[in-house]
């Protein structure tokens, strides 16, 4: 991270809250012409640091309007792969994110649901049938603020 300049971070800083605005528009902004703009960008992407670009959808007006964090521990490491588990979780359309963390759970997943009856439907059927899933905790999201974060 050494190797970035004020005008790195600045892109970096504008397109986290906007991915989709074009070279040409962020040169404009940051006083470079399109393609210097668009070189220092694919330098960023090729280095690794920005991931690429992602469309944001909003759930709830695709009708998704609970969205839950499950909490799951493995009843039986080591019987089921994790592998195994993550397949399984994976192909589970309702979950958006499978995160394998340290601490009291094993897995944190962020599910959504049409309502509260929708999930339950997902966590009886789906999720609470997947291979080795022991405890599980749910948090209902009640509001989400996107924060920039440190850069």
């Amino acid at each position: 991270m050494s190797d970035l300049d004020d005008i790195d971070l600045a892109l970096i800083k504008a397109l986290a809250s906007d991915a989709s605005q074009s070279a040409g528009a962020l040169g404009r902004r940051f006083g470079l012409s399109q393609p210097a703009a668009w070189r220092r960008i694919r330098k960023l992407e090729t280095s690794g640091i920005l991931k690429g670009r992602r469309l944001r959808l909003n759930a709830e007006s695709l009708g998704f309007g609970v969205t839950v964090f499950l909490g799951i521990k493995l009843a039986t490491k080591g019987r089921v792969s994790l592998e195994d588990f993550e397949r399984a979780v994976s192909a589970i359309p309702e979950v958006q994110r499978v995160e394998h963390v340290l601490g009291l759970y094993d897995y944190r997943l962020r599910v959504v649901a049409r309502d509260i009856p929708d999930f339950e439907r997902v966590l009886r059927r789906r999720i609470m049938t997947l291979p080795g899933v022991g405890e599980v905790e749910a948090n209902v999201l009640l509001s989400e603020e996107r924060r920039p974060g440190p850069i």
